[in-house]
């Protein structure tokens, strides 16, 4: 049933598409799944495109519903970039490409050397991978390349303009790369822990060790706890990471455990340049 009405409601907003007055000129849409995307779209596009993010601001990309208001949207977009592997890509990848069957998808994940999982069939797609590849500006450099093959593609003749942007990018990407690197000098081989496992990527590039309370995206055991415990006071952690999204009770109870602190981050903020210097800094003085 829940598909039927979705499907129902793409027919009257597909039905009402391209009914603009004569002669106006409407930017393509592009679709993106998280506000991280919007920003690396922007810096390359500049504004030539209408980047709509389908996880709004707040909400948790692993168990976020599509809005009936987001059907117009996603039925006049000309391509949706995904990331690959976040929740809700997989829970409603179908029904959105259904909605709008002409639209180009691009997986962004493509090319980047991904943690986890083992193919599970033969075009072999995996399963059980870590999907905040954002998180490290190695594989940002790689998207970057992709968004500019697709921003070319539906606007051939600005490419020159979108290859300065794109050039521009990579500049901030690998400035980013090193104020991080200087940043975390001396915290090479650190234990971080952190509630949800956002940071694998970034403590994969920076020579961190993360240990996550959630396991495969559910509540941890009691065992598991206790074992976070005795490690955080072996080695002295006092802090325990949480994305915005989640609720802090769980990692509140834990700090207590250690005597120790919550400390809220924001893997999904659109100023990612800024956000992953700050992450770094959090990480070095705590």
């Amino acid at each position: 049933m829940r598909k039927i009405v979705f499907l129902t409601i793409v027919a009257v907003v597909l039905g009402s598409c391209g009914r603009g007055g004569p002669g106006k000129a409407e930017k393509s849409v592009i679709l993106v799944s998280i506000l991280p995307q919007k920003t690396f779209v922007e810096k390359i596009g500049g504004s030539d495109f209408q980047v709509s993010v389908l996880i709004p601001h707040g909400a948790n990309p692993t168990t976020y519903s599509l809005l009936p208001t987001q059907m117009t949207e996603i039925a006049s977009a000309r391509l949706w970039l995904t990331m690959g592997y976040v929740g809700f890509e997989r829970s409603w990848g179908e029904r959105i490409r259904e909605a709008n069957p002409r639209m180009e998808v691009a997986d962004l994940s493509e090319g980047v050397d991904l943690i986890g999982g083992e193919p599970v069939n033969a075009q072999g797609i995996r399963s059980g991978i870590d999907p905040h590849t954002w998180m490290s500006p190695a594989n940002v450099r790689i998207m970057a390349a992709r968004i500019l093959d697709e921003l070319v593609k539906i606007n051939p003749g600005r490419k020159t303009v979108y290859t300065a942007g794109y050039e521009a990018f990579l500049r901030e990407i690998e400035e980013t790369d090193r104020k991080i690197r200087e940043i975390l000098r001396a915290s090479v081989g650190k234990k971080v822990i952190s509630y949800h496992p956002s940071l694998t990527y970034f403590a994969r590039d920076y020579g961190l060790e993360q240990l996550s309370v959630e396991q495969e995206g559910k509540e941890p055991t009691p065992a598991h706890l206790a074992q976070l415990v005795l490690t955080a006071q072996i080695q002295n952690i006092g802090v325990i990471f949480i994305q915005s999204e989640f609720d802090r009770e769980l990692a509140e109870v834990f700090a207590r455990e250690i005597k120790g602190s919550v400390i809220q981050i924001w893997p999904l903020n659109p100023e990612w340049s800024s956000n992953l210097t700050e992450i770094a800094r959090l990480i070095s003085e705590n």
